[in-house]
């Protein structure tokens, strides 16, 4: 069994990562920003970015760090079978992952501006904003001292694969076979 946390910058690919490994090896896929809308909505709060980033704070800072995605690697751990953690987005998820003989972390980037047109078309609830905003949304998220807030570019700096996504989706499928690959090369 394998468990693979997914972390990246917004809009990157994570989702296609995510679908390609369920698809292709039947992982089960377990989502921070499902378990957040879960949480979002039974405090009658309004699903979007900006909420979904106060819950989890809120939810980190009342509990540990590592709080939500602790709650998802149990999930994942009991069903048996490889699975998917998405979105891993502070230090303190992954020091409580990481100790885990199982899990891998990878990461998911982009340029930019390619990462804002997928966004767009994506149309999700959180993503209606302007590329200024996209990117103000971003800074926020990247780096913190605060354990129980986002920093992305320390989680992408500790990943155990990086997969660049400025290309195609069969190249971003080749950079997950060869992730793959050598996950089951170190497990030998």
């Amino acid at each position: 069994m394998l468990i693979i946390g997914i972390t990246g910058t917004l809009g990157a690919g994570k989702g296609t990562v995510v679908d390609y490994l369920k698809e292709r090896y039947g992982f089960e896929h377990f989502s921070v920003r499902e378990f957040l809308k879960g949480e979002v909505l039974k405090r009658g709060l309004e699903p979007n970015r900006d909420t979904f980033t106060s819950v989890a704070n809120d939810l980190r800072a009342h509990h540990t760090p590592s709080y939500i995605v602790d709650q998802l690697y149990e999930q994942a751990a009991r069903c048996g079978k490889s699975a998917i953690i998405e979105s891993i987005r502070t230090p303190g998820e992954i020091d409580s992952l990481q100790g885990k003989s199982d899990f891998r972390l990878w990461a998911v980037d982009a340029d930019p501006q390619v990462r804002y047109q997928r966004v767009v078309l994506r149309k999700s609830e959180t993503d209606s904003v302007s590329y200024e905003t996209f990117l103000a949304n971003e800074r926020r998220e990247m780096t913190s001292s605060d354990p129980n807030k986002q920093n992305l570019s320390e989680c992408i700096r500790r990943a155990d694969a990086v997969l660049l996504n400025n290309g195609t989706m069969e190249e971003l499928y080749q950079q997950v076979e060869s992730a793959i690959h050598r996950h089951q090369q170190t497990t030998k």
